[in-house]
């Protein structure tokens, strides 16, 4: 296997449009990375730029030792598990997985081997001779990540590929997937807009936005210390509460119906505008006169089962708490909601940087 880094990367396209900028990132080997941002954030021209399926403006991609600016597709020791499977509907199963070996002359008893053990892994052995047609939608997946494992290759790139599967499925085979690279131990390069596949799938998460990493690191430290605003509300579903506060001279964060003592890291502000940032975890019925806390009035109770959101209003702002499953709250109801100080966010109000 291989690292993979990239330095500097640019695309520009030629009606202007700056669709990645300046893109440094170290892939260790062996590692699961994930790139996770919203639609055009860059996130899948940077893996089409790593597989050679797009140009690159500036910039270097190393894959191992080698740089792999110029080299094609086929010579960069990569296989790519596309979002619509590709798969060849006129071939069986086994002919899928094996084109690919056959188009770079293998022989045809090292083709069947790889085939079959491939086929093993996945759990798709007895459906060897069925055509795509009459697969499911989780099988075809299968089959389009078997086509990239008997490849054997240094870097497996993956275009979400769990896009088009129904929600059950999808954790289903981000649970496979996960143990199929443990297994393989492989580097893989994986691309998603969903937060929660993001999260439950890498060793470490590169946020995306507007073509520039907002931040990379381990999921529960993009969770626990967002880089800026954009990150604090892309990770984490429920997102992260936001609400604007004035800081008083005396260390106090105010908004509307709202009062609490900030950090002495951000006493320094005083007399700015900043943007409090609380997960929704954070949040819990006030026991008494506990402090931080404030009023607010519920506006829509969505049981989960597992745990209850709150939706409600404070400081102009919209909001959620996560309570207890127990909890017997209605629309409507007048609540007090306490505040944990150890897990507050603050944020400057202008760039999102956080303090």
């Amino acid at each position: 296997m291989a690292n993979v880094t990239i330095r500097a990367l640019n695309k520009k396209y030629d009606n202007g449009f700056h669709a990645v900028k300046d893109v440094n990132l170290e892939i260790r080997d062996r590692e699961f990375v994930v790139l996770v941002g919203p639609s055009g954030c860059g996130k899948t021209t940077t893996l089409r730029m790593v597989a050679g399926l797009e140009e690159i403006t500036s910039g270097e991609i190393r894959i191992g030792e080698r740089i792999v600016n110029d080299l094609p597709p086929m010579d960069r020791d990569i296989a790519m598990v596309f979002q619509n499977y590709a798969l060849y509907p006129h071939k069986t199963v086994f002919d899928n997985m094996a084109f690919g070996l056959q188009m770079r002359g293998y022989e045809k008893t090292d083709t069947a081997k790889r085939v079959r053990e491939a086929a093993e892994m996945l759990g798709i052995e007895l459906l060897l001779e069925r055509k795509p047609r009459q697969l499911s939608g989780g099988q075809r997946q299968r089959v389009a990540v078997g086509r990239a494992i008997v490849r054997h290759p240094q870097v497996f790139l993956f275009d979400e590929p769990l896009s088009n599967l129904d929600a059950q499925l999808r954790v289903q085979m981000r649970v496979e997937l996960k143990r199929l690279h443990e297994r393989l131990e492989t580097t893989a390069i994986y691309v998603t807009h969903d937060q929660v596949e993001a999260m439950t799938l890498g060793d470490r998460v590169v946020v995306m936005k507007d073509g520039r990493v907002q931040q990379m690191g381990e999921p529960l430290e993009l969770y626990g210390k967002p880089a800026n605003k954009f990150v604090a509300g892309f990770i984490g579903s429920p997102a992260m509460n936001f609400v604007d506060v004035s800081i008083g001279n005396d260390g106090i964060a105010e908004t509307e119906g709202l009062r609490l003592q900030v950090p002495e890291r951000i006493r320094s502000r005083s007399g700015q505008r900043l943007t409090l940032g609380v997960r929704p975890e954070a949040l819990r019925i006030a026991n008494g006169a506990e402090q931080p806390s404030f009023a607010t009035t519920v506006d829509v109770v969505e049981p989960l089962g597992n745990e209850i959101l709150l939706n409600f209003r404070t400081g102009g702002a919209s909001m959620v708490a996560r309570v207890d499953p127990g909890l017997r709250v209605k629309a409507h109801d007048h609540i007090r909601l306490a505040l944990d100080p150890q897990r507050l966010h603050f944020f400057d109000a202008a760039s999102g940087a956080a303090l």
